[in-house]
């Protein structure tokens, strides 16, 4: 692929794809959190106590 065919992002642009992924970064860890939390909620903190 030649370096023509590439579209070139404004400063503008690239710091809005920052952030978008940044937002979609914490969003999914907060996901994480509620289910683990969510998780421990349903099986009681005995969950962690199982033998290996």
């Amino acid at each position: 692929m030649k370096d023509q065919d590439m579209v070139s992002l404004t400063e503008t642009q690239k710091k809005a794809r920052r952030s978008r992924s940044k937002a979609i970064g914490f969003a999914l860890a907060a996901l994480v959190v509620i289910f683990y939390v969510a998780t421990i909620v349903k099986f009681g903190p005995a969950i962690l106590n199982r033998p290996m």
